[in-house]
């Protein structure tokens, strides 16, 4: 009995944190209808409504459709209601993911200061061989405001503070781990690597695969018909770990890949994309830039390898750490 009433107080528990977070929502959902309505809406009639809820924040329809301008914008893939249209829900799940990874570092005291923010628009304004003012001036004429970008530069410095924070600590390469390496490589001697580019999209519920194949597939075309440049859709889609360099993964030697990439990389000749390909894990989308073999003079340092398996690590428990956050969160999507 009494293993029973502990389940049971634990359910009860999650109900009255979703009740909690129902009546929060209400109330944000009359102050976004009647207190927070853009000009530009306010002056057609439109109403504005929310499109999703993380605990007790909402993110509202106009949320989503200026990081939708704002993604399109960056990306260079073309302004079609059919691209949008399988863009949205990424576009949503990331607007999720962005309010998860700011609640998560305000609950340490991480903050971001306005001069971090700053430094983060300067940054992108230079990835896109722009001034900072020639960047403004972008998102002005697009219709996007400073505000959405500003929001998504806030998310990703408060994950990077936390996950230094919370999980770099935990990772530890030992000397061994470094030996096993390279001693595989040292095998390797002769065999094939790869200098390759991805854009990988997770699929972490058997409800995202549906979505998930449509976007992967969209985004193969408008490559393959060159409509966007493959680093700057990387950047903004991929969930690699080389996403902010543009979807570059560096040299990869063969084996170290999932088996359905390893197969077809080897038939593939240099400077070409690959169709999306479904692992374990997600769809991946892989552009091979060079082959070669592996020498002795191709073989990383010690260092090297040590930072190697560090990053690759610390992916691996960051994805982890999102993923209970959003299993454990109140997250209810209404668009």
């Amino acid at each position: 009995m009494m293993k029973q009433r502990k389940i049971n107080l634990k359910k009860a528990a999650g109900r009255a944190k979703r009740f909690c977070a129902a009546m929060l929502v209400a109330g944000l959902a009359a102050h976004l209808s009647v207190g927070a309505v853009p000009q530009a809406q306010a002056q057609s009639g439109q109403m504005e409504t929310i499109a999703a809820v993380v605990n007790d924040r909402a993110i509202s329809t106009s949320d989503v459709n200026d990081r939708m301008r704002l993604v399109m914008t960056s990306s260079g893939l073309p302004k079609k209601p059919d691209i949008m249209d399988k863009l949205r829900p990424q576009i949503l799940n990331a607007l999720i993911e962005e309010q998860l990874k700011v609640q998560e570092a305000g609950k340490f005291g991480l903050e971001v200061d306005a001069q971090e923010i700053e430094q983060g628009f300067a940054t992108i304004a230079q990835q896109n061989n722009m001034t900072a003012d020639q960047f403004k001036s972008v998102l002005k004429e697009s219709q996007i405001p400073r505000s959405t970008l500003e929001d998504q530069i806030r998310a990703q410095i408060s994950w990077t503070k936390l996950v230094q924070m919370r999980l770099r600590p935990q990772i530890d390469v030992s000397e061994t781990d470094i030996d096993s390496t390279l001693d595989r490589l040292e095998a390797a001697k002769g065999k094939t690597e790869y200098r390759i580019f991805e854009i990988f999209l997770p699929v972490n519920t058997p409800d995202e695969e549906g979505d998930i194949v449509n976007l992967a597939r969209k985004l193969h075309r408008e490559l393959i018909e060159k409509k966007a440049p493959f680093q700057r859709v990387a950047a903004q889609f991929s969930q690699s770990a080389g996403a902010t360099n543009g979807g570059d993964l560096g040299w990869v030697q063969e084996g170290q890949l999932a088996e359905e990439i390893d197969t077809l990389l080897r038939e593939m000749p240099e400077g070409t994309l690959s169709e999306p390909i479904r692992t374990v894990a997600g769809y991946h989308i892989i552009l091979l830039a060079k082959k070669r073999e592996i020498t002795e003079q191709s073989i990383p340092s010690r260092d090297q390898v040590k930072n190697q398996l560090s990053m690759q690590r610390l992916d691996r428990m960051q994805r982890r750490y999102l993923m209970d956050l959003k299993s454990e969160a109140f997250v209810e999507q209404r668009v």
